[in-house]
């Protein structure tokens, strides 16, 4: 012991000499002001990290222009600017009669309210300063502002788990991870846009109370999960990862009154607060999506009273105190769990709702909800799309989990558990990718900045290496205080194997300081900048070209290397916002719903809200029927106008008839009348000439190749990729009123029913008559 403290001593002090010199003129730096100028640094980087934030989710604004991206955001848009104009209690109040008629919708009870209230406050805040911005150009800026402030907060959560180093690596990752970019470039104005910062915030708070046990910070995270719980449905996934973490603690031991202040303040009162949210209001106790949290929050306390007896009886008291609580613990638990099971067994799907289940059953949607199933981003991804939306993070992630191990703490597993259950639920749906992206940044930033202090290390304490592993026979001829500490260890060390003791403790001490050798640290260091370049140049190309187009205006290269743009959508709703009625009703699958009402300002039958499964299958039935039988529907529910999405003449995949199966099984998911087989030759879908005749007179495919074939000459579909069945056709019951010039967007108009059309020209003749006479 006395050799290796000595060795030990030696060559740390020749360490700490050659860290405090400077490069320049050898001056020494006192341990404060490197703290100082690294506080310092550290704040500059992170203003440039939010700074690159903000600025690599501006390509949309410089490629297209300013405007609202996909279908959900125009919802969110409307309802903003309702805000700004009416006031919060107008909002809280506002019955929208534009929406799901002739049924309604109240906006206030069923919107998650986090993000339009956090942008009207910074149209407010910006116009109290005389800052004229429009509500568009808030709302279009809004993702990227936050995307800074999510950035800043994986800072703060992984200072907390492995230190600042760490910290500033994760947050640089995050600042521009595609699978982020994609719902937070300039114009996503959707709930991820304020989420996914609220959902990073909530975590940094609940692992800085776990560290410091302050109830300042208990509270801080409570009001945290307040705002996600107005921001997104998706609060549900932090009520149940945190009291896995708090069961993981209890299970191994590792219990404290940090723990129990960490999350007994959040559960009573996040819930509290949570009851608050309208579209929350009592599922906050009463759904099982919450019932984790509740299970948990006994025995944690349980868990604390066993502590507390613990310490207060004596062992043969405590045994005792044991297995009475023991008994009837047990007794209680089982009498609970029975209440529980009954109220869940009461409800059709076990108080879960369709998404939840989805996500625990990933057939689920499939067998029972197919309105669920039917959108895209419900759908598992690929495996490609892991290297798409992560990119060589998936390889860091597993290095950061072994980093968090060495060693483990309560915030390291919790980061880990984090990953883990993240990594499941994007396996199950797409969408999640954005909830996986924040762990796999927080773990590759600690893998990153412990890699690089290790080869960093290794090359700092090169020559200190070297002038400690000197040959022990040159010690007599040496000066330098390395090899005077080694003669001092030689000289205590037993006379027997003298020297091959100080060859060990020397050979040691070189393991633990450097690790690998130079040349290896060098190229290790050169690698991991390789594949931090490459892992830029994709994230500015994800920006750049990937997620930068909006839904509403798309973009394709000519022959000739130059850009055309096709904007047929708002060139559709404009049509509709100035030649119909005001009080018209227009039709159309779900997915254009909200862009309708808040472009064309007209009313809509069913838009992306999908609350009413009924009334979507309606709209379903009647494109799956043919044209008498949907016109009948149509007329039902009071509809003048109905449009049809159609790609076959340009290429444009995500039209109608592709989703048109979709609305086939929704539609015979509540009228059994429709059925998917009938629209199908041999189990495939067709529309060529082998297509079935149920399929040939659908309302779907008259309304998408209605005069086609004059079109093109041909009848050539450039989506499926064929020439059409049924080229030739007449609508009787509906008229076209317009088309957009690439054909992608198809106006109809009902005609008046027959009888009244003969009325009116009996009526007309019979005046005609009488005038004569």
């Amino acid at each position: 012991m006395e050799d290796r403290s000595a060795a030990d001593a030696a060559v740390m002090e020749r360490g700490k000499k050659i860290g405090s010199t400077g490069v320049g003129g050898g001056a020494l730096v006192s341990g404060s002001g490197k703290r100082a100028f690294g506080t310092v640094l550290a704040a500059l980087i992170l203003c440039l990290i939010g700074i690159m934030a903000f600025s690599i989710r501006l390509f949309s604004v410089i490629k297209y222009e300013s405007v609202i991206h996909e279908f959900d955001p125009y919802f969110n848009y409307r309802v903003t600017k309702y805000l700004t104009k009416a006031g919060i209690y107008e909002f809280w109040n506002w019955f929208d009669d534009r929406t799901w008629y002739p049924l309604g919708r109240v906006i206030g009870g069923t919107v998650y309210p986090g993000l339009t209230i956090t942008a009207g406050t910074m149209w407010w805040i910006l116009n109290a300063f005389n800052i004229p911005l429009s509500v568009e150009t808030v709302c279009v800026f809004t993702a990227p502002i936050f995307s800074s402030f999510a950035a800043w907060a994986t800072y703060l959560l992984t200072s907390e788990v492995k230190g600042r180093g760490a910290g500033l690596t994760a947050a640089a990752l995050l600042a521009m991870v595609p699978s982020y970019i994609s719902r937070s470039v300039a114009g996503s104005y959707d709930n991820e846009a304020v989420a996914i910062f609220a959902l990073i915030f909530t975590f940094y708070l609940y692992v800085k109370t776990l560290n410091t046990g302050s109830l300042f910070y208990a509270t801080l995270n409570a009001l945290a999960y307040f705002y996600m719980v107005c921001s997104w449905g998706g609060y549900t996934f932090i009520i149940n990862l945190i009291p896995m973490h708090v069961l993981l603690c209890i299970v191994t031991g590792r219990y404290s009154s940090r723990l129990y202040i960490a999350y007994a303040p959040l559960v009573i009162l996040g819930t509290l607060l949570a009851a608050l949210v309208p579209v929350v209001g009592f599922n906050a106790v009463m759904t099982s999506e919450h019932f984790a949290s509740f299970l948990v929050f006994v025995i944690i306390h349980v868990a604390a009273l066993a502590h507390y007896i613990k310490r207060v009886l004596s062992p043969k008291q405590y045994s005792t105190a044991v297995s009475f609580v023991i008994t009837f613990g047990m007794a209680g638990a089982a009498a609970l769990i029975a209440i529980l099971a009954a109220m869940v067994a009461a409800s059709p799907t076990k108080g879960w709702s369709g998404r939840s289940l989805s996500l625990l059953d990933p057939t689920y949607a499939s067998k029972y909800i197919p309105i669920i199933a039917s959108v895209s981003e419900h759908q598992p991804p690929t495996w490609p799309s892991y290297f798409m939306d992560i990119n060589v993070l998936a390889f860091l992630v597993p290095a950061g989990i072994i980093a968090c191990f060495l060693p483990l703490s309560d915030s390291s597993s919790f980061v880990v558990l984090y990953l883990v259950t993240s990594v499941y639920f994007s396996g199950v749906m797409v969408r999640l990718m954005l909830v996986l992206a924040p762990a796999a940044c927080v773990l590759s930033g600690i893998a990153l900045s412990e890699a690089f202090a290790v080869l960093t290390r290794s090359i700092k304490y090169q020559d200190l290496s070297e002038s400690a592993a000197v040959d022990s026979t040159a010690t007599l001829n040496s000066t330098n205080e390395n090899e005077a500490s080694v003669k001092e260890v030689k000289d205590k060390a037993p006379k027997r194997g003298k020297k091959k003791t100080v060859e060990k403790e020397v050979e040691k001490k070189r393991k633990r300081l450097l690790g690998l050798p130079m040349e290896a640290s060098a190229v290790g260091i050169l690698l991991l900048i390789i594949m931090g370049s490459f892992y830029v140049v994709h994230c500015v190309w994800a920006a750049a070209e990937a997620y930068s187009a909006p839904s509403i205006v798309l973009t394709s290269q000519t022959p000739d290397g130059g850009l055309h743009v096709f904007d047929d959508f708002r060139e559709a709703y404009a049509w509709l916002n100035h030649n119909t009625g005001e009080d018209d009703k227009v039709a159309s699958w779900w997915d254009y719903g909200y862009q309708t009402t808040a472009m064309a300002n007209r009313t809509v039958i069913v838009d992306n809200n999908t609350w009413n499964n009924t009334h979507i299958a309606t709209v379903g039935t009647a494109m799956s029927s043919p044209e008498r039988q949907a016109w009948e529907i149509f007329q039902s529910l009071d509809v003048k106008y109905v449009f049809v999405i159609f790609g076959g003449l340009v290429g444009y995949p995500s039209d109608d008839i592709n989703k048109f199966l979709w609305m086939v099984r929704i539609g015979g998911g509540v009228f059994p009348h429709i059925r998917e087989p009938d629209y199908l030759r041999d189990g495939h879908y067709r529309i060529d000439s082998q297509a079935t005749p149920t399929m040939l007179n659908c309302l779907m495919y008259k309304l998408s190749y209605y005069r086609f074939a004059e079109a093109d000459g041909k009848g050539y579909d450039r989506v499926r990729r064929t020439e059409i069945g049924k080229k030739y056709f007449k609508l009787n019951y509906f008229e076209e009123v317009f088309t957009t010039q690439h054909w992608m967007v198809r106006i109809y108009k009902l005609k008046p029913p027959r009888n009244l059309v003969s009325a009116v020209k009996s009526k007309k003749r019979t005046q005609k008559k009488k005038t004569t006479r």
